[in-house]
């Protein structure tokens, strides 16, 4: 989906990011080595294969609709969820470790494991919030004739896995494509992944595609459990 944060692009820097990113995966590699751990961001409701299986069964498969009349501004989000706190900012301290923030509840320091990549960050500016299922992708699955209310709890959702801390620039290239032609760099992921996008479609009713189904269920096929 779309980039979420507020903060100044950083793709004209590729060099910079990718020199940035082998460095981050060492310190969190060392992290780990020394018993420290990194962050990892685990978001509720993630179900076990088979419930998730269960689930899959369930959707309905059908083509999928238009981006006709789509716009960001009718799923209103980073709504205030607590004090001077929004949902971006309840995200970045549910899923960093030590994070430190203002008076206006910005994260000012903290640690951010990515798990569709692998990498660690230590600046929430280079984190974004993903809807795992994208606005647009909800609007062409059926959510064009929910309420402006419904929308707005679909992309502010905090009781189950459809929103997640990862890397800026992996959000970017995720933009709003379904499991069929995006899935997370890291593939000891995807397992996780496939069952995030199936929860939330079914807790929200969303219909998905034939390819969809198809590349959820070679995800799901490698899950343990």
């Amino acid at each position: 989906m779309a980039r979420l944060t507020t903060k100044t692009p950083t793709l004209a820097r590729p060099r910079v990011r990718a020199v940035t990113l082998a460095l981050a995966t060492l310190v969190g590699a060392a992290f780990s080595a020394t018993g420290a751990g990194t962050a990892s961001a685990t978001p509720p409701g993630i179900p076990s294969k088979a419930t998730a299986q269960s689930q899959l069964n369930a959707l309905t498969v059908a083509t999928e609709g238009s981006t006709s009349g789509y716009s960001r501004d009718l799923f209103p989000h980073w709504i205030t969820i607590s004090g001077s706190c929004d949902t971006r900012e309840q995200v970045l301290k549910r899923d960093g470790t030590s994070v430190v923030v203002n008076s206006s509840c910005q994260a000012t320091s903290g640690r951010w494991y990515s798990p569709y990549d692998g990498a660690t960050w230590t600046a929430a500016s280079d984190v974004d919030i993903d809807h795992v299922v994208p606005l647009a992708e909800a609007w062409r699955s059926g959510a064009s004739s929910w309420t402006t209310s419904r929308r707005q709890s679909f992309a502010n959702d905090l009781s189950g896995p459809q929103l997640i801390a990862v890397t800026d620039n992996v959000n970017q290239s995720k933009s709003d494509q379904d499991a069929s032609t995006w899935q997370p760099p890291l593939s000891s992921y995807r397992c996780t992944y496939s069952k995030m996008w199936i929860t939330v479609k079914h807790t929200w009713g969303l219909r998905l595609q034939s390819s969809e189904k198809s590349a959820l269920q070679s995800m799901l096929n490698t899950c343990s459990s």
